[in-house]
């Protein structure tokens, strides 16, 4: 579910969340934060790893990177089911009994600072989210049976589009069209090629 290293597991992440001091795990979290009200920008785990070491906390990579999966994992979860701050906590807690109380109120403090707007930035990604073309294929066909072909044995162009949307779930298209579609299809494409290159 959340690529965690299953021999530590959640527990195991929140150990290690409950050796940082308070304010870094909040400056963690806060990263996270803009990193999901801004899709653009990634957490920096090099920094959290850089911002670890300075004060003296000698974690790994993974054990970072398990951190910030961890917190961005509950974080969208909020975001995406409209959770308030107390069900956030308590959804934290269901997975682990190791967060201490000052640790769940920080996290309780920053969402209620915070979850409107990654609810309402949600919201828009949902509503707008537009998937990228990852392959087309194309064949050429002969009808022998059809509802738009006005007579059988026409040629006809088959159209499978693979697109990823915006979670990176693949989804395939098809359509068929006639020659006269495919022209007009063809010459849409034309023209989009050429406003592209005065750009």
């Amino acid at each position: 579910m959340l690529g965690l290293d299953l021999s530590t597991g959640v527990d195991g992440v929140v150990e290690k969340i409950e050796k940082l001091p308070i304010d870094l795990f909040a400056e963690t979290l806060q990263s996270i934060l803009v990193h999901l009200q801004d899709q653009n920008r990634a957490v920096d785990l090099i920094e959290a790893c850089d911002q670890f070491q300075r004060v003296g906390i000698n974690l790994d990579q993974k054990a970072v990177q398990d951190i910030i999966k961890l917190m961005t994992y509950y974080f969208r979860l909020a975001a995406k089911s409209n959770l308030s701050a107390d069900v956030l906590v308590s959804k934290v807690t269901e997975c682990s009994s190791k967060w201490s109380k000052p640790t769940l109120q920080l996290v309780h403090q920053l969402w209620t600072e915070h979850g409107a707007l990654l609810h309402a930035h949600q919201e828009v990604l949902t509503m707008a989210s537009i998937g990228q073309l990852v392959d087309i294929q194309w064949k050429l066909g002969m009808a022998v049976s059809s509802d738009t072909c006005r007579s059988l044995n026409s040629p006809f162009i088959s159209v499978l589009m693979k697109i990823a949307d915006t979670s990176g779930e693949m989804s395939y298209k098809s359509f068929e069209m006639t020659v006269q579609q495919f022209q007009n299809f063809y010459r849409q494409f034309k023209e989009m090629a050429s406003v592209l290159e005065t750009v």
